[in-house]
Parts: C-alpha cells; sequence; structure tokens
C-alpha cells in the first residue's frame, strides 16, 4: 500500500537540505505523483518512446532511476527486443528499495541497478538514456560534461530522454508558473506549510534551468535535434536526438 507524504506535515525549526533519504523513499510514489503534473503520462510516454529507438543488444541507461518507473516501463515496452537496462541512482535507500521493486517482475529484459552518481558512469552502446528529473539535482558546473558523455555513448539514432522541472526567463511568467504549481499541490491535499517548507528544503538542491538553456547545452554536446513533447506548467520533458 502506498505510504501518505507527510514529511512536512509539521513546522520544523530548520528546514534542512532535501535528501533522498529514507524518509523520502518510504513515501516517493505519493510524493512524486502530488507534487509532479504529468508523471505517470512521463512514466509511459518513456516506454513508447523506447518501443521506437531502443535497438537489438544495445543498452537502455536510467541515470537517477529512483525506484525504477522509468527502467520497467522500458522493460514492458520492449519485450520483443533484446536490450540490457542499468538503472542507475546516488541514494543507497533509494537502490535498495529499487532492486526489491524490479524483483518482484518477471519480464525479458534484465535491469541491474547499481549504486552511483550520473557523472561517474561510463555510457556505452546506448540507444536510449533517461534522465527522469535528475539533471536538476547535478551541480550545474557537472552538467555539460555529462551531456557529452552521453552523446558519446549513444549509437546514432539514440536518444536522451529528459525530464525537468524548467524556469521561466522573466520574473513574472516564472512566478506564474510557481503559483500554478503550488495550487496543483494544494488540490493534491498539501497544506500550505508543507508547500512553504518543502519549497524551503529544494531551494539549494534543485538548480534549474530555462528551456533555451537546456536547448543551447543539449545542441552543443552534439545533438541534432531538441523536442519538447510534454509541458505542464513549469515541468517537461524533451528528447534529444543523436543523428
Amino acid at each position: 500500500m502506498k505510504k501518505h507524504d507527510n514529511i512536512y506535515a509539521n513546522p520544523l525549526n530548520k528546514v534542512a537540505d532535501f535528501k533522498f533519504d529514507e524518509s523520502v523513499v518510504d513515501v516517493f510514489p505519493d510524493m512524486i505523483q502530488r507534487s509532479v503534473p504529468g508523471y505517470e503520462s512521463i512514466i509511459h510516454t518513456i516506454g513508447e518512446v523506447a518501443k521506437t529507438v531502443v535497438t537489438n543488444n544495445s543498452k537502455v541507461y536510467d541515470l537517477g532511476c529512483s525506484l525504477g518507473a522509468a527502467s520497467l516501463s522500458v522493460a514492458r515496452a520492449t519485450q520483443d527486443k533484446q536490450c540490457e537496462i542499468i538503472g542507475v541512482d546516488s541514494s543507497e535507500a533509494m537502490v535498495e528499495r529499487c532492486k526489491r521493486v524490479v524483483q518482484a517482475f518477471t519480464l525479458p529484459n534484465p535491469i541491474t541497478i547499481t549504486k552511483a552518481m550520473a557523472q561517474d558512469v561510463a555510457i556505452e552502446d546506448a540507444s536510449m538514456v533517461i534522465m527522469n528529473f535528475t539533471l536538476q539535482f547535478i551541480p550545474p558546473a557537472d552538467r555539460e560534461a555529462l551531456l557529452h558523455k552521453i552523446y558519446q555513448g549513444l549509437n546514432p539514432g539514440g536518444i536522451l530522454l529528459l525530464s525537468e522541472k524548467i524556469r521561466h526567463p522573466t520574473i513574472a511568467g516564472n512566478e506564474l508558473l510557481i503559483d500554478l504549481h503550488h495550487q496543483f499541490k494544494r488540490d493534491n491535499g498539501y497544506s500550505e506549510l508543507e508547500v512553504s517548507q518543502k519549497r524551503a528544503a529544494l531551494e539549494k538542491v534543485m538548480l534549474t534551468d530555462t528551456f533555451s538553456d537546456h536547448e543551447t547545452r543539449l545542441k552543443s554536446a552534439g545533438f541534432d535535434d531538441v523536442v519538447m513533447w510534454f509541458k505542464c506548467y513549469n515541468f517537461t520533458s524533451m528528447v534529444a536526438i543523436k543523428a
């Protein structure tokens, strides 16, 4: 049974920086569903994209795999192909729980879960790389090099599916999107206190870019096209294509 997220329900003397620790892992499915608009659609579409781009005897990397939702979506969608799915997360708590989650399913393509920083993973022979709300937690100074490495490790025709919370380039527009997102969270049962304390916890941890920043950096890494296929408020998902 999915546990209810009430991590920020009570007043805290000091709001610590957000961490993907055991307390978050326990409530993560509820947290993500109530906090990220369109999350289920994004996970489903990751599988739909995989049907088209994943090739036989290639690898799929899920960088920042959390509890394996994207990896499982790919595994279910590619049962007629032979591929290796590699899930990577830097959180020990996430990795241990994710291993138990994926072991509960019998699928023809293996899913290997590894604890590592995305920056330290060797990408090779990949037809698809997924970063589903991961890059925003990686230090900005490391992002360009990571995208270059992903590009180099992708086979021709391969793609990077990148989902991110983004920042609008104008102050007024950005505040509008933030307000809409906060109302989304209130509509999903979060209190004003929870919204406020969660925002404070993420302030120094989740550093967002504009869509233009992402597009420029991806094309600088070598990607030929960047397609935004999903957007709701300040959440987006895009496909970067290597020709």
